[in-house]
């Protein structure tokens, strides 16, 4: 543990680049969120017919050519969108930039399934013949691949890996580049997290034989988390990439600021493959809360992880009910996974990016599709349905939790100079 003594460099977040099933920027995606809009859709999945699910509708072409995306990645792709928009967005004179002093650092949930099935898929049409087998396939499906896309791509050639964190990914793409950058391994961090999961059908297989795949009439309610009629997890891609910097560098280029990084833990649960644990959720809040210099009632904004699972909702709920359930009348709960379902590794990223805009216009987006609220998922402030106006937003709290229990807590304040 570094001394107390030692002042750590104040990190920044200066440019936010996003794709979501219900938008392709920042001010899209806010305005969906505030108006109630999810981007959950029926797709046909292979061996499985039509599932709701998230699908993001970016222009692959706006930054990367045909052939590109021919020998590239769908993950791959995304991270490129983002991360240009999120450079695009910082107003940094890119060109300038050492590009071995850049970071890109992408948390995922998994990645080469998508390119493994596809490719038995293609080859059984021709009795298994791996004469048919793509020369691609090996980059394609290296742990590294979509921070090493964005790499090639952008012409980066300082650190680029990807951080497998199963559905906390998002969160530690930026915790790591948080890190990185108070080390001085880099002056410029592309940090965040991707999803592609809609493309394997094993991801949704492996729901459904555990009795966690959403299924509703209407997959715009599909994803219901906190409600008592909730059945499981839409599973969505999507992709949220940030800039981050030092604040000195930030400030002397003149940088506007979304948000300062106030602290963060990452810990586990060491207790079930999948069955989150409550009491090692609350104590990665609360040491996320102490790490930031603030106490619970200093939170005015907690985004949750609640997947719409019937025991893992409430779970959670234990865990913030347990940290905030006395003594925090200024603190508002928000979910955003009614909106865009499950992005897996780029959840945490695109969860706090559709609550940044809550420092400046004070509201809190809604959790929605909760028609009866689970009794045992009432919390203190929940939000719920509509948009709510509340006095301040000075700190926003994101919880991503993931499989094999892994959970991480990221706090974000306002910055002030």
């Amino acid at each position: 543990m570094l001394p107390s003594s030692l002042q750590l460099p104040r990190v920044v977040i200066t440019g936010v680049g996003l794709t979501a099933p219900n938008g392709n920027n920042l001010p899209e995606f806010r305005t969906a969120l505030l108006n109630g809009t999810a981007g959950i859709e029926w797709i046909d999945v292979r061996y499985m017919g039509q599932l709701p699910a998230g699908v993001c509708h970016y222009d692959p072409l706006k930054y990367q050519k045909k052939k590109e995306l021919r020998v590239g990645t769908r993950a791959g792709s995304i991270s490129i969108y983002c991360a240009r928009e999120a450079v695009a967005d910082s107003g940094i004179a890119f060109d300038a930039v050492a590009k071995d002093r850049v970071g890109i650092y992408v948390g995922t949930t998994e990645h080469g399934n998508v390119e493994t099935e596809n490719e038995i898929y293609a080859i059984s049409k021709f009795g298994y013949d791996t004469k048919f087998w793509s020369h691609y396939h090996n980059p394609r499906t290296v742990a590294n691949n979509p921070a090493g896309e964005v790499s090639l791509h952008m012409g980066i050639t300082g650190p680029a890996y990807t951080i497998g964190a199963a559905c906390a990914a998002g969160n530690m793409g930026l915790i790591h580049a948080t890190q990185m950058l108070r080390l001085g391994e880099v002056d410029l961090a592309i940090c965040g997290g991707v999803s592609e999961s809609i493309h394997t059908f094993g991801i949704f297989a492996g729901f459904k034989s555990q009795g966690a795949l959403a299924a509703h009439p209407d997959p715009k309610q599909a994803s219901r988390p906190f409600d008592k009629a909730r059945n499981g997890i839409v599973v969505s891609e999507g992709g949220c990439l940030y800039t981050l910097e030092r604040l000195d560098d930030a400030r002397a280029r003149g940088a506007k600021i979304y948000a300062e990084i106030a602290g963060y833990c990452v810990n586990s649960d060491a207790s079930d493959y999948v069955l989150p644990n409550p009491s090692r959720q609350a104590e990665c809040v609360r040491k996320a809360v102490a790490h930031a210099g603030l106490t619970p009632a200093d939170i005015h904004l907690v985004n949750t992880h609640a997947t719409a699972t019937p025991l893992g909702d409430i779970q959670e709920c234990e865990a913030i009910r347990a940290v905030f359930g006395v003594g925090c009348p200024d603190t508002y709960v928000n979910n955003t996974k009614g909106f865009i379902g499950h992005c897996m590794g780029a959840a945490g990223a695109l969860e706090l990016a559709g609550n940044l805009p809550s420092f400046d216009d004070q509201v809190v987006h809604p959790t929605i599709n909760i028609s009866e609220l689970d009794p045992a998922c009432a919390l203190p402030g929940l939000v719920i349905n509509q948009a709510r106006k509340v006095a301040k937003v000075d700190t926003i709290l994101n919880n991503s939790f993931g499989m094999l229990g892994i959970n991480s807590t990221l706090i974000v304040r306002r910055f002030v100079a």
